[in-house]
């Protein structure tokens, strides 16, 4: 497949790349700094996901455009806007979009979302909740064959297991009450879908 990355200098992305690149993949990575991805194993683009034009260049003769773009801290409105730029830019084309989102949405076992939970980390509700206004931004689209996938409630790097279970919209919590998947982990969840597609204008979660 021809694959497009954006937030490719990022932790996910990086991830993602190589496990493209290691399933044979012709990839595309794109960074609005290059410079933080020169040891990335394919050449890197300049390129911002808020940007349509940009997308639709990057993402032009492309059968996916992968994004897992992250702002910094105190910039998470960025979020909804690379979210506009991705499926403004790709609006018509037929291109899959598979957008790395967040948890904050997710339905917890008490029946209320990750980030209504009362014991939720004060520090991450900000990027919590711009990844809830980013999932509701997919959730209005109808131009575009777009794929939400939600991480559980940790994502750290890790260990490639290449194991993982698949839920919906409801938080995947094993026996212990834990929540976590690795980021290699989460990069192989994210390439089966690309090579296997399940889920077309909804979301889908992994924890291992």
């Amino acid at each position: 497949m021809r694959i497009t990355v954006f937030g490719a200098a990022g932790n996910v992305g990086r991830r993602v790349v190589a496990e493209a690149v290691a399933r044979g993949h012709e990839v595309t990575a794109v960074a609005r700094d290059p410079r933080r991805a020169e040891d990335l194993p394919v050449p890197v683009r300049p390129g911002d996901a808020a940007n349509p034009d940009d997308v639709a260049a990057l993402g032009r003769g492309q059968d996916l455009v992968i994004t897992a773009t992250r702002p910094a801290p105190g910039r998470e409105h960025e979020l909804v806007e690379a979210t506009r730029g991705l499926l403004k830019g790709l609006a018509g084309t037929g291109i899959r979009l598979l957008a790395v989102g967040g948890a904050a949405s997710l339905l917890t076992p008490a029946g209320t979302t990750v980030l209504e939970d009362p014991g939720f980390p004060a520090e991450l509700r900000p990027i919590a909740a711009a990844c809830q206004a980013q999932h509701d931004e997919y959730r209005t689209d109808t131009a575009v064959d777009w794929t939400y996938a939600s991480p559980p409630a940790l994502l750290e790097p890790g260990e490639r297991t290449g194991h993982y279970r698949l839920g919906g919209d409801e938080l995947l919590v094993d026996s212990d009450g834990r929540s976590a998947i690795s980021m290699e982990d989460f990069a192989v969840a994210l390439l089966d879908e690309a090579e296997r597609p399940r889920h077309h204008r909804t979301r889908f979660t992994v924890a291992n």
